[in-house]
Order: C-alpha cells, then sequence, then structure tokens
C-alpha cells in the first residue's frame, strides 16, 4: 500500500459566532492514521468544551495506547475505551459546572491500518467511503429524523430537509453512559475515507462529494468542499477529514 494522506479542516460556518466542532488527527506509519471528529452541542460555551474535551482525551489515549502488535479485536477495543472514558469524562465535568449542564457531542473516531477501515460513531457526525464513483455511508445518524425514516415515517430525501433534523438521540457526555456503534470496513488503494459534521453532510450532496473527491487532493480537496458547504447555506460549523 502507498503512503496514507490525511487533512482536515475546520470552518465557523457563515451564521455561528463560534465553532463548536472540533478535530484531530495522527499519522502513525505508512499504513496506520487515525481521525476523531466532533461536534459540540449545549449551552453558551457547553458545545465548545464537549467537543474539546472528547477530542484532547482521545488523543491522549490513543497515542498512549496503541501498539504496533494490536490485531483488529485490540484496535476497536482501544478506540471504545477511549470514547467512553470521554463520555465520563464530560458527564463528570458538566456535574460540576451548572454553566455546562447538558453539553455532549458527536464523535467519529475512525482508524485505518493495513486494508481495515474501523469507525467508532455516536450522533449525527458522519463517516463516508468513496471507492470509484460510489459512495457509501458506513455510518447511520442516531438522531430523530433517521428513526422516522428507519419506521418509513419518511423518505431520505424528505429527512434531509425535515426541520427537526438536528436533533440527536445520542450523544457523548450527556448521560453516565454512552451506547457506541462500532463498524468495521475493507479499505483498499484508491478509497477515500471522508469523515465530517453535519455542518457539511447537511449542504454537501453525496454526488457532490464524489465529485469534489475526484477532482481535487490535498487541500484544496478540503477547502472545496468546505466551500460548497458555505455557499449552500454554511448555517453551521464546518468540519471535513479526508484519508487516502
Amino acid at each position: 500500500m502507498c503512503d496514507l494522506e490525511i487533512f482536515s479542516k475546520s470552518d465557523v460556518g457563515l451564521v455561528r459566532h463560534e465553532n463548536q466542532d472540533s478535530s484531530a488527527f495522527s499519522v502513525i506509519s505508512s499504513d496506520c492514521v487515525w481521525a476523531v471528529v466532533c461536534d459540540g452541542m449545549g449551552g453558551a460555551s457547553g458545545g465548545k468544551v464537549a467537543s474539546s474535551l472528547a477530542v484532547e482525551h482521545i488523543t491522549e489515549s490513543l497515542n498512549k495506547n496503541y501498539r504496533d502488535d494490536m490485531n483488529g479485536e485490540d484496535i476497536a477495543d482501544m478506540m471504545i475505551t477511549a470514547v467512553e472514558e470521554a463520555n465520563m469524562l464530560i458527564y463528570h465535568t458538566a456535574m460540576e459546572d451548572s454553566d455546562l449542564a447538558g453539553m455532549g457531542t458527536t464523535c467519529d473516531l475512525v482508524f485505518i491500518r493495513d486494508s481495515a477501515v474501523y469507525v467508532v460513531h455516536v450522533g449525527d457526525s458522519r463517516t463516508y467511503s468513496i471507492r470509484g464513483g460510489k459512495i457509501l455511508q458506513l455510518t447511520e445518524d442516531h438522531s430523530v429524523v433517521q428513526e422516522m425514516v428507519r419506521r418509513g415515517e419518511l423518505t431520505p430525501d424528505e429527512a434531509q430537509h425535515h426541520p427537526n433534523k438536528n436533533f440527536i438521540t445520542r450523544a457523548i457526555g450527556v448521560n453516565h453512559e454512552v451506547h457506541i456503534d462500532y463498524i468495521e470496513a475493507e479499505f483498499a488503494y484508491g478509497d477515500v475515507i471522508l469523515i465530517c459534521s453535519d455542518g457539511l453532510s447537511n449542504h454537501v450532496p453525496k454526488a457532490d462529494m464524489v465529485k469534489t473527491v475526484h477532482e481535487n487532493r490535498g487541500v484544496m480537496l478540503i477547502d472545496t468542499l468546505v466551500e460548497i458547504a458555505k455557499r449552500n447555506g454554511g448555517n453551521d460549523n464546518i468540519t471535513v477529514t479526508v484519508i487516502y
């Protein structure tokens, strides 16, 4: 496999006064990288605090605990533990400060090694896999409208424009425990993994994601995706990370 490359950008958007998204990534070796995207919520400053705490703890945990001899199950356990610990950290921080009550954050943590993608997911940030001209959403939103889609009450197109689209049903830090989705997928040379907050996925159609990925690379790729989101409304913070 060729050396993996990773690029990330976060933008406040056109409406919000503060960027409550947080993100980080690390290149461990030529064929091993990880990235995390968190979209905070709650209170005047709670969202920023929650997403920052999550990213800081997850970064510290992975940097401390990853070993080259880990198998896939070990990596999954390490990722899940890091997110569970971040949940407890945010929850107890909120309990100790009334100004932060109710704060929480989404979390998409992605680890790629060799030919495997490991994803830990909570909330409505998303992880996509783009291969050739096709895009696959690896994660499923934990949201009110996604539940309605699952029950057949809304079509996916109707959900995209529903007024309650941003009501999420799971977040890190809101409760003492959090239910985490874990996903594994194949990674092949030429694939692009795209991780984003809903500020991007709400405003950039999948077809535009695929087109942009095929026409751009590096900084130009993430800059173009953010600009499309802003051109199509930009009413939320926008964070996107790409790995290929």
